[in-house]
């Protein structure tokens, strides 16, 4: 698996890439350098509505923690630039489920790249806690330890980490062509990169190879690594690739994709481009697809300039 291309952080990242934040390690295992970082009057807690965002002009909201707050109660996030600790306070429950809603969507067109990664981290991370209460060993309960990196078990003693889940997402090419997909609740004429979860033993191009032959019941070799999104919703890794297709027969699994097809490079230039006429409507630009398809036709010929 080859690495290509530049690094998506650098101009134009899919959402929730780009953060800046320096993960302290050695603060989150140190209590006595937690407690002061806590107590560091530059210090500010990421305000959230549940595992919703809450932004004002254009900025998520950050306020300073109170005297009598329980660092405890808290997970470090990091800490920023300029040298400011963020915290975030762990949730008492879950309400609501835990996949993306149009606020958390819409966020990514009205913060910075380094906010809206700020945003997911403190997402994937409340939403495992609250999740993981007891101890998968021995059914005792857990507490937040690490500065919230971690749980404990107060039983056993086992120690359980924040889990990520890798996905692969790809694009299958064949002749000039790629290969799109759809769901059956996606919005009518939405079309993507096919997508599916790394099973345990697999390789990422082994996953690529199964998810596509699952789906779509075609044959690939020479996968490319391209880029990889967190998506926390609630704790996913999207490592996009290319593959190269062996032929454009398909066959479909009915209960994963409702329907997909082979599409050639000025129908994906039509679709980036929100063209009426285009053949489908393009994953939207937060998403690592949008990329991973502004990607691909990056790699391939120009179209020719009309006579």
């Amino acid at each position: 698996m080859r690495m290509h291309g530049t690094d998506p952080r650098l101009d134009d990242p899919p959402g929730f890439v780009g953060g800046t934040l320096d993960r302290v390690d050695q603060i989150r295992t140190n209590p006595v350098l937690l407690a002061e970082t806590f107590a560091d009057p530059a210090a500010r807690r990421l305000v959230l509505d549940g595992l919703e965002p809450v932004e004002v002009d254009g900025a998520l909201v950050l306020e300073p923690i109170e005297a009598d707050a329980w660092v405890e109660d808290h997970v470090l996030l990091g800490v920023d630039p300029t040298g400011r600790p963020i915290f975030a306070e762990l949730l008492v429950e879950l309400t609501g489920g835990s996949g993306a809603t149009p606020r958390s969507r819409g966020l990514a067109g009205q913060v910075s790249a380094q906010e809206l990664a700020l945003y997911g981290t403190a997402r994937s991370l409340l939403h495992w806690h609250v999740r993981h209460r007891f101890c998968a060993v021995c059914g005792g309960r857990t507490a937040p330890v690490k500065a919230g990196w971690a749980r404990k078990c107060g039983a056993c003693q086992a120690e359980h980490f924040p889990r990520v889940d890798p996905v692969s997402i790809m694009l299958a090419e064949y002749e000039g062509k790629v290969l799109l997909g759809r769901q059956h609740a996606w919005p009518p004429g939405r079309y993507s990169a096919l997508a599916g979860f790394i099973e345990p033993g697999e390789t990422i191009e082994e996953a690529v190879a199964r998810e596509l032959f699952e789906e779509a019941g075609i044959r690939v070799h020479d996968v490319r690594y391209v880029m990889s999104q967190p998506w926390p919703f609630p704790s996913s890794l999207m490592i996009a690739c290319i593959a190269q297709a062996t032929g454009d027969a398909l066959t479909l699994d009915a209960t994963e994709i409702e329907d997909a097809f082979w599409c050639d490079a000025d129908g994906v230039r039509a679709a980036m481009a929100g063209e009426p006429e285009a053949p489908f409507i393009a994953p939207p630009r937060m998403a690592v697809a949008w990329h991973l398809l502004d990607r691909w036709l990056a790699g391939v010929a120009p179209r020719e300039p009309s006579a």
